[in-house]
């Protein structure tokens, strides 16, 4: 068999299983409302939380920073890419989370993927046991496989489990790494409780805070500020793609353990610097987080969050034959869970044919059998918003239980 045979049978085979994917053509910024293949729809999907993509002091500042330092850094951080504005996020991002991590220090990188791959890979040594989660982030769970540490799964949010696990472990080094706000369900990790762990086994905490960073905490500053904490065992994993409108990610953490990533993480050592524009936008962006604007979007969310659970959960009552359900969520992502892959995908082209785009999320993302629509929230969404939404499933759960 030819590759070209082999991979035309293993498309096939996805396309029988309601598997196979495809790409979308953006032709404006991401927004509430945007077009989509020349067609405006309204926008349940993205991970732009407080809207900032699109804010004109983003763009604004994206302009100036083109104009300081031009295009792109030239080199990795360590050759001649590490620029003024690439330090002044890290000075930045050490002075927020000073107050939770003793000494911190922040380290910049291109994505939230290749940060978790850095600081996995490089901590993962083989003096290391890791403890992952059972619903991490596939950047998190490549990242383990590619470390040199024995790795063990635990189940999700099964505090218990992992301290017998903690208990009987005899690895010279431990980390527990997690998400703080799962992608796909939206609940939060029982982060404190981890913490506690972490100091009780003389173990070390990995928070992936991509869908915290901007959205929780009084200041928008995550998970970190959300549930007060401070030690100098958290490894903090940020995303400045997503509530922080722009692009990048980081990691902040005790002093020492920057230091080591530096001379060990390989994604960092071996990659071009992000260009200097996006960084010098980025300071831009913190403000804005930190800011009016953002406690208002803040607010705004919290409330659209209500009135889409409360929407969706008379719709379940209303149509219990479909055998929809919700998720545990208090964040901006907020999944109807549906079931079949088939199922899904009809529910979301039924959606798109009403003017509306909320994807279907398939396996391997989750569990086979647990097919879902993964509602996202923005700052900039408005209570018709959710109420337009409401309607259109409405509409096409009654077509569903018509038809079955």
């Amino acid at each position: 068999m030819s590759l070209l045979d082999h991979l035309s049978a293993k498309l096939n085979a996805l396309s029988a299983q309601s598997l196979t994917r495809s790409l979308r053509r953006a032709d404006d910024g991401t927004a509430p409302r945007q077009r989509i293949n020349g067609r405006e729809l309204l926008m349940f999907c993205s991970n732009d939380y407080l809207g900032l993509a699109a804010e004109g002091a983003i763009a604004e500042a994206m302009a100036e920073g083109a104009r300081l330092w031009g295009g792109g850094s030239g080199a990795s951080p360590l050759v001649s890419g590490h620029s003024a504005a690439h330090e002044a996020v890290t000075d930045t991002l050490a002075r927020w989370y000073a107050p939770h991590i003793p000494h911190a220090r922040a380290i910049g990188f291109c994505t939230g993927y290749m940060a978790n791959l850095a600081v996995v890979t490089a901590l993962g040594d083989e003096h290391t046991e890791i403890f992952s989660e059972q619903l991490n982030h596939a950047s998190l769970i490549d990242a383990a496989r590619l470390a040199k540490a024995k790795v063990t799964r635990y189940d999700h949010a099964d505090v218990a489990g992992l301290r017998e696990l903690l208990a009987t472990s005899t690895a010279r080094v431990k980390l527990i790494v997690t998400d703080a706000v799962f992608s796909m369900d939206g609940d939060l990790a029982p982060v404190p409780a981890l913490l506690a762990l972490a100091e009780e086994f003389d173990a070390w905490l990995i928070v992936d805070d991509a869908h915290g960073f901007g959205v929780l905490g009084e200041r928008g500053r995550g998970s970190l500020e959300h549930f007060s904490l401070h030690s100098e065992r958290l490894i903090l994993v940020g995303t400045l793609g997503k509530a922080a409108g722009l692009a990048g990610a980081f990691v902040a953490a005790h002093a020492t353990i920057v230091d080591y990533l530096l001379q060990a993480a390989r994604n960092f050592i071996f990659s071009t610097a992000s260009p200097p524009a996006i960084e010098h936008a980025l300071l831009a962006s913190f403000a804005l987080i930190e800011g009016p604007l953002g406690v208002a979007r803040r607010a705004n969310l919290v409330a659209l969050q209500a009135q889409l659970r409360d929407g969706l959960m008379a719709l379940i009552t209303r149509h219990p034959r479909l055998g929809w359900s919700l998720t545990d969520s208090a964040t901006p992502i907020q999944p109807l869970i549906v079931g079949g892959n088939a199922e899904v995908m009809r529910l979301s082209a039924a959606l798109e044919a009403a003017g509306l785009r909320v994807p279907g999320i398939r396996p391997p993302t989750v569990a086979a059998g647990t097919a879902r629509l993964r509602i996202t929230l923005c700052g900039t969404h408005t209570a018709a918003d959710v109420d337009e939404l409401l309607t259109a499933l409405e509409r096409a759960a009654a077509d569903q239980e018509r038809a079955a």
